[in-house]
């Protein structure tokens, strides 16, 4: 039996017509048009995660709650104001995301390995980002700290799970919230927005795709 059920083709289809109208929005710099595809992305997402035929329902009920905070962050991140509590409410989708993952990943130690080699890799990067952070607004830097040291554990639970599209998934997530944190905390560039858009959505999708796997 196909996991992919038709109510969730139908919601992926959705949220890929969506996402390229919201990178079409971002590269118009059409505001009002973002603000409703970039949800509305993220809502079809949490239908496909909802309606997959999953060998695991636990995990998916992980996934789905992971992109309930995602869709909460997108909203927040989109007003004035709300980058902390944006960042909370990805903080806590990562820990969602750690939860269903490690429901069929490898051993702990495998986890624990594969932590310290990306926490060894990404340490330069990270480091500039939190300080940048920090010297933007003093409050910023342990939020910033916290969330990266959230996000690493995410991407080293999908890992050590072995499949490669959690894997995708979790590494484009990470790209773009290190994107986000660059052009904001570090230096700005033109091509950002998009870049981290289009990588946001193709993470959070690779995810929802990979409880078909």
């Amino acid at each position: 039996m196909d996991p992919l059920t038709t109510s969730a083709w139908v919601a992926l289809v959705a949220a890929g017509v969506l996402a390229v109208g919201d990178w079409t929005a971002v590269l118009k710099k059409s505001k009002r048009l973002e603000y409703f595809l970039k949800p509305a992305t993220l809502a079809f997402l949490i239908v496909a995660a909802a309606t997959i035929d999953a060998s695991d329902d636990a995990q998916r009920v992980a996934f789905a709650v992971a992109l309930c905070f995602g869709l909460v962050g997108d909203v927040f991140l989109m007003l004035p104001d709300r980058f902390v509590p944006g960042l909370a409410a990805f903080l806590l989708g990562h820990v969602s995301y750690i939860v269903g993952l490690r429901i069929e990943s490898g051993s702990g130690t495998a986890w624990t390995v594969a932590t310290v080699v990306l926490v060894v890799a990404g340490f330069p990067l990270a480091r500039r980002i939190v300080r940048g952070a920090s010297e933007h607004n003093a409050s910023l830097g342990n939020p910033v700290a916290a969330y990266t040291a959230v996000i690493t554990l995410m991407v080293s639970a999908a890992v050590v799970t072995g499949e490669p599209l959690a894997i995708a998934g979790a590494l484009l997530f990470y790209l773009s919230d290190t994107l986000i944190g660059w052009s904001r905390f570090v230096r700005p560039a033109a091509w950002a927005p998009l870049g981290i858009i289009v990588t946001y959505h193709l993470g959070q999708a690779l995810l929802v795709a990979s409880l078909a796997a």
